[in-house]
This record gives C-alpha cells, structure tokens and sequence, in this order.
C-alpha cells in the first residue's frame, strides 16, 4: 500500500493533504495514463473513538504517534483486486456537533461509509445508532455502510477496565456489535485496533468487497449473484 497526496496523484509519494473535499472525477486516471477505478470511503463517529488512527495506521501501515483532532483529512491508498488496480479514497472527519452542517459536505459520491465507535465508550457505541445512523439517513440514503468497532486492545486494558467499572459500564462484545449491525441495517459487522493492527485490514477488504459487489438484480428469477464478493474469489493487496 502506498499513501498519496490528491494534489499530485502518484506523481510522486506525498504526504496526506486536508485541502477540502475532492470528488473522484479528480482523480479518475493515474499519472501515466493508465485509467485506475476510484472508490470512495468516508469514516464517522463519535469524537476520539480512533477514526483518525484507523485511517493512517491503515495507509501508513504504522500507528500515529500522537493524537490530533481532526477537522477534515483525505488520503489515498492504492490496492489491486484479482489484477486490477484501484485507489481507495479514505475520507476522515470529525464527529463533534460544532462540525454537524460541515461534515455532509464530504457525503456526496461515496460508495460505502464506515460507522465507528470504540468498544471501550459505550456511549459511542449507543451514538452509532441514535446519531450516526439517522444522519446518513438523510445525508446519505441508500449508500451502504460498515459498523466497526476500534480500540479492541484496550479490552484488556487494566485502567480501562477499571475506569470501566467505576462507572458500572463494561466493554462492548462482538455479539453486541453484529446485534447492532443487524438491527440498523449495516453490511457487516467489523472490529480492529489500529495500534495492533488486529483485524485492520479486514475492515477496509470488507468495505472493498461491499462496493465492488454487483448490486442484485430487480429482475424476478435472477437472485443467483454472478459474483459472491471480494474477499472469496479475489485476492486483495
């Protein structure tokens, strides 16, 4: 995987830019010449659930060594599926209210969007369906979209656990997480930390898999899919 700055599409390797919202006809063809599929991801949640380090420890392929709040940040990652290549626009954003009217403007000609929340904030967890949910609703409606659950090491964790307990809550499971998954309607159900990377890359081959799936037919007799997902016939790198 390599990380490019938009400005300068693999011209050369560059550093992540947060120059505003760039659509994907931006960037629909490499320096060379070859054409190259953009797709689009956008990241959401709650404030410091780990949206940021998802994304860079992703891209990077190293965990960030100190936390910034995040206003807007886009980065890119090449990836090949069985043969073809594509770049993965990953949009991040900020997940406090003072950014509510600013965050859509990154919405329009995503193709899959990820809910996060942490699984040691149950607060964040319950926020992925009273907030996050309903604002895609109406920003975003009929784009499809993940439920991840971060900061899985921190289960573990002595302090959290004991800051846990002070306030009679407990970490969320994975049962709780694909109930939720279920219950509003995501495509799958995703748990990773960006600090070991456990299950990182798994996320972003299932949002992958989701956008690159042929949609169903609305033909009757023609529920059979032509191709049942990524993740089992192609490989991703």
């Amino acid at each position: 995987m390599r990380i490019c700055d938009w400005r300068n599409m693999l011209l050369h390797r560059g550093a992540p830019t947060n120059s505003g919202p760039v659509a994907n006809d931006d960037f629909s063809s490499m320096a060379n010449g070859t054409e190259v599929t953009a797709l689009k991801c956008v990241v959401v949640g709650d404030g410091a659930v780990g949206k940021t380090c998802l994304l860079m420890s992703y891209a990077n392929d190293a965990f960030p060594e100190e936390y910034v709040p995040t206003v807007f940040d886009h980065y890119a990652v090449s990836v090949n599926v069985g043969g073809k290549q594509y770049l993965l626009g990953l949009y991040d954003t900020a997940g406090q209210e003072d950014y509510d009217r600013l965050r859509p403007l990154s919405y329009p000609m995503t193709d899959v969007f990820l809910i996060c929340f942490s699984v040691v904030n149950p607060a964040s967890f319950h926020n992925a369906r009273l907030e996050w949910v309903p604002e895609l609703e109406e920003h975003a409606p009929g784009v499809p979209f993940l439920l991840i659950g971060t900061q899985i090491d921190l289960r573990d964790d002595l302090k959290t656990i004991a800051r846990l307990n002070s306030m009679r809550e407990s970490a969320i499971t994975a049962e709780q997480g694909h109930k939720l998954a279920r219950q509003v309607g995501a495509r799958c159900y995703v748990e990773c930390s960006a600090l070991t990377q456990q299950g990182l890359k798994a996320v972003f081959d299932e949002a992958i898999t989701i956008i690159l799936r042929p949609k169903k037919r609305k033909r009757r007799g023609l529920r059979k899919r032509l191709w049942p997902g990524c993740l089992h016939c192609c490989p991703i790198t």
